[in-house]
């Protein structure tokens, strides 16, 4: 028999939502003899079983159920159907303020906790030192927690939390308001829980934090789950599911359609294989179309998911309408603010087309190591060149697609310079 510490079995939550509050008062006393409300299913038959030791990680949009979850789970919230065991003691950091009294100093409020985790005052006595010196609020801490920052919050609730010996810690998405080094001593906090064998179930928009530190992925939508599976496979059909739901589409299904990722030889579309931008800004004479393209890993398989440190391509496809002489195809890598961080094109590497004949399709195809730090990025295409002496722009692509580059390895700045590093002592 599994050794499971968290086992969620057919659970959904039902709420119930009224246009007034009077119809509350209406529907209890019985006046008109019909229901008052609309039935809001925020989970709908969740099954998940996490072993002693696992990192579990939940993503989905927002409104998929994510916190809902971890709330049964801790017993803030109780299912409408179906039953969670927890086997261990549990240490939750969900939303900002839970388990926390405003009115409190942070010192009053490490006690209030620790009371409620089962401990005396002597124990939190013991534990006292090492809550303060990570949370590092300085004399904060003697003040009530209501005058503190969302920054300083999570400081404390984060230091209290890993600080009562938990043998389950989940964490939903908190970590995300600290500043930079404090998420880094966290994130290391964590990897430390996991090697020691805790287990860990926590909540983010960050997919390179799923990728890095979680061995599995649960992906909700809608209150659904639609699959429980390797952090890489539930990355790809989030991602997925976001581009359909901007389309307009229905992602409930994605689990039953998903495939070997493709390769651009064996792909009559290529784009068709990426998760696109519907609302891509394109302009251009229309000398030239860019028809298709798409980003390929190391392997060669079509993918909006690069790994910091593999070779990867981007490839492109140019339908001339007509002669054009030396047509510069280009593509660009902005961050999600619109600057331009990288990129190459044809001219500044030398490999110049004389010329592109009408009723010609020309494929580009760029490829590269991928340098820049995990996060989320835009991809740009260009098909340009000098037509009487003036600039011209045939056909432009913007934000097309997003690459996310996930990494195991932290980067200072937007790039690794993949030092090589030796430290003598003599």
């Amino acid at each position: 028999m599994e050794n499971y510490a968290i086992e969620v079995k057919n659970v959904s939550k039902v709420y119930k939502l009224y246009n007034k509050p009077f119809d509350r008062v209406k529907e209890a006393l019985g006046v008109t003899g019909r229901k008052q409300y609309v039935e809001h299913h925020a989970l709908s038959d969740i099954n998940v079983n996490i072993k002693q030791g696992e990192c579990v990680g939940i993503i989905g949009t927002n409104g998929a159920g994510k916190s809902t979850l971890l709330k049964i789970i801790t017993g803030v919230l109780s299912p409408s159907q179906g039953a969670v065991r927890v086997n261990g003691r549990i240490s939750a950091l969900l939303e900002l303020g839970a388990g926390f009294n405003g009115e409190y100093s942070g010192i009053e409020n490490i006690y209030l906790n620790g009371r409620m985790n089962g401990f005396t005052r002597s124990e939190v006595d013991a534990r006292l030192e090492d809550i303060l010196a990570f949370a590092d609020i300085g004399d904060f801490v003697h003040q009530p927690v209501k005058t503190y920052s969302s920054g300083m919050f999570v400081r404390l609730a984060f230091a209290v939390a890993i600080n009562i010996e938990p043998e389950i810690l989940i964490i939903d998405e908190a970590l995300s308001v600290g500043d930079i080094f404090f998420q880094a001593k966290c994130f290391r906090k964590i990897e430390e829980f996991k090697n020691s064998g805790k287990t860990i179930l926590f909540v983010s928009h960050s997919m390179g934090s799923i990728q890095k530190y979680c061995d599995r992925a649960v992906l909700l939508n809608k209150g659904k789950q639609i699959i429980d599976t390797t952090p890489k496979t539930a990355i790809d059909l989030f991602n997925k599911m976001t581009v359909m739901e901007e389309k307009g589409g229905e992602p409930e299904n994605l689990a039953d359609e998903r495939r070997e990722p493709g390769t651009a030889e064996e792909s009559e579309c290529w784009k068709q294989q990426m998760n696109v931008n519907p609302k891509a800004v394109e302009y251009g004479n229309e000398e030239a179309l860019i028809v298709d393209y798409c980003l390929l890993n190391e392997k060669g398989e079509i993918t909006n998911t690069i790994h910091k440190g593999e070779e990867f391509t981007v490839k492109m496809k140019v339908h001339f309408n007509k002669d054009i002489q030396e047509p510069i195809f280009a593509f660009t890598v902005k961050d999600i603010k619109g600057t331009e961080l990288t990129g190459s094109n044809t001219l500044l590497g030398d490999k110049m087309l004389a010329v592109a004949h009408a009723g010609e399709d020309v494929v580009v195809t760029f490829r590269q190591r991928m340098s820049l730090r995990c996060n989320d990025y835009l991809l740009a295409l260009g098909c340009t060149g000098y037509k009487d002496g003036k600039f011209t722009v045939y056909h432009r692509l913007y934000d097309v697609c997003y690459i996310m580059v996930l990494s195991e390895k932290d980067t200072v700045g937007l790039f690794d310079l993949y030092s090589d590093i030796k430290v003598t002592v003599s």
